[in-house]
């Protein structure tokens, strides 16, 4: 079964989209390919297909940028450049780095300490914020809908703020990179980072979905495989997957053993389990793959993409607001 993205309405449930690594072409940004597999739970892999957008003079809904915990306004300038580029009028959330101590108030709070805090009081500052972008983006808009682009933590401080004024001029949340679920319950050495915000996001914000009225689309990065501290990770195929990203061809090796985890995975993975409670999973550097993807929504897996605008590189090291990244997932913000 092939899917052409574009005309796909209602996926279900449990539909995931796995990008095959293509050679990223920073040069243009009016027409693309990309491959995608759809692995679908119940019918197994299935093959790719290849897809092909050009804007055109077009101007499309506004959208608004909604920026990751420690990130400021300025890490997203470029992004929003790439999309005014394809003809979508972008509005970055105003914040600073120093906005972000503000939570620091979130100590004086019991709940914070019972881990079971609120998003208000403490993000006050931020949903104020996120207004004044909301209410830049309507003038722009005429009476039309927006865009939500929530990155790492602004997915779902964007699920929260659709959950208190409503969302009927919302028609996309496209997430970057966040971390949707909360930890779980009980598992050793764990504690969670969010000290309960998590758990109110699950349990008040409305469930994602994949309608015409409203999509979700949540996109994970793949950019390094988290370890164990002690021992190796568990591998009892015996097969290796070589990735070759220059041809995106993939071959499959065998080894007598996995190899040694490295310094860097086993750190990677102990982040990787304070988000979802697994050291060894794949991940984009910070947020496991498995905690930025919703029941609900259209999700999706890009090879090589890494979590953060900072520190990140568009050849070697591409986030999810590179260049050739986001010609992965535009076209969801031109439909």
């Amino acid at each position: 079964m092939s899917l052409a993205l574009p005309w796909l309405q209602m996926p279900p449930p449990s539909l995931t989209l796995q990008t095959r690594p293509t050679k990223l072409d920073t040069k243009s940004r009016h027409s693309f390919s990309c491959f995608c597999s759809a692995a679908v739970s119940e019918a197994g892999s299935q093959p790719s297909s290849a897809i092909q957008f050009s804007s055109n003079s077009s101007t499309y809904r506004p959208a608004v940028i909604l920026p990751g915990l420690g990130n400021n306004t300025n890490d997203y300038e470029k992004l929003a450049l790439i999309l005014n580029g394809y003809g979508v009028p972008t509005v970055v959330v105003k914040v600073s780095r120093i906005d972000w101590l503000r939570n620091a108030a979130g100590l004086l709070d019991p709940n914070y300490w019972r881990g079971t805090l609120r998003p208000r009081p403490v993000l006050d500052w931020y949903f104020k914020k996120l207004d004044e972008a909301v209410s830049e983006a309507n003038e722009l808009a005429q009476g039309g809908a927006l865009s939500f682009i929530g990155h790492s933590a602004g997915g779902w401080l964007a699920r929260v703020y659709m959950q208190e004024i409503g969302f009927s001029n919302i028609s996309l949340l496209l997430t970057l990179g966040t971390p949707h679920l909360p930890p779980p319950k009980g598992v050793p050495g764990v504690i969670d980072q969010t000290r309960g915000l998590l758990y109110y996001v699950e349990k008040n914000c409305p469930k994602a979905v994949y309608t015409p009225e409203l999509k979700y689309v949540c996109i994970a990065g793949r950019y390094i495989e988290g370890a164990r501290f002690f021992g190796s990770n568990d591998d009892s195929s015996g097969m290796a997957v070589s990735i070759d990203h220059t041809n995106s061809e993939i071959a499959v090796v065998n080894t007598s053993k996995p190899p040694a985890a490295t310094w860097r995975a086993r750190f990677v993975g102990q982040g990787y389990k304070q988000v979802c409670g697994q050291a060894d999973t794949w991940g984009d550097g910070v947020v496991p793959e498995l905690s930025a993807h919703l029941e609900g929504a259209l999700n999706i897996s890009l090879e090589g993409v890494y979590h953060s605008p900072v520190g990140s590189d568009d050849e070697s090291r591409p986030w999810y607001g590179s260049p050739g990244v986001v010609k992965r997932w535009i076209h969801y913000l031109l439909h």
